[in-house]
């Protein structure tokens, strides 16, 4: 794959889920001028190991996701962005910051979805609502996700009431069994540990 723009977050971005972003950078603002003059509006994106977003010198995630651009408005002071997850990959190199961060990447396989897993996500589904109604987590527990499995497991992942390197052990998933059951043992171990603060 060519080069594509970056965008170093503090949080993972996964498949199938949307990414609201405020866009005050100068060098984001002039990537997403450069990605509204794309057919395809896509760059990367990966979590920030250590360091900021503003002003570069962060050590960034080897995995990511790419976004497509959906919508941009303008406001007096930045532009709001709205993405959504497509696809996971690995960053092989990383180019100069200038005029805003890009990386050469190699797409990781897709996961593909087994009816037997049925059980198994719908077990997930309902550890991750049961917690969800019982934390402050940005997420609802009456959250609604996608009729396609594959989507929803995703979507589980990105609502769990988890941390940025938990998420970002789920983005690494090589299966979707191996996905949800991260999903449970992790949902779970975070609401044992809540429940003995």
């Amino acid at each position: 794959m060519a080069a594509i723009p970056m965008f170093p977050l503090g949080s993972v971005l996964f498949p199938h889920t949307p990414l609201p972003l405020r866009v005050f950078e100068p060098r984001y603002l002039a990537m997403i001028g450069r990605l509204l003059d794309d057919e395809e509006p896509l760059f990367g994106v990966v979590l920030i190991e250590r360091g900021q977003e503003v002003g570069g010198g962060d050590r960034r995630s080897g995995v990511g996701t790419l976004a497509r651009l959906v919508t941009v408005s303008a406001e007096a002071e930045a532009l709001y962005a709205v993405s959504v997850g497509t696809s996971r990959f690995v960053v092989d190199s990383w180019m100069d910051d200038a005029p805003y961060p890009r990386a050469e990447v190699s797409p990781l396989a897709e996961l593909t979805w087994n009816d037997a897993l049925t059980p198994l996500r719908t077990e997930a589904e309902a550890i991750v609502r049961r917690v969800l109604a019982r934390s402050d987590a940005p997420w609802d527990a009456d959250t609604e996700l996608s009729d396609d499995p594959l989507a929803a497991s995703w979507q589980l992942a990105a609502i769990a009431p988890l941390g940025e390197y938990d998420r970002h052990t789920l983005l690494r998933s090589d299966s979707v069994g191996a996905l949800l059951r991260q999903v449970i043992d992790l949902t779970l171990d975070a609401e044992l540990l809540w429940s003995t603060e």
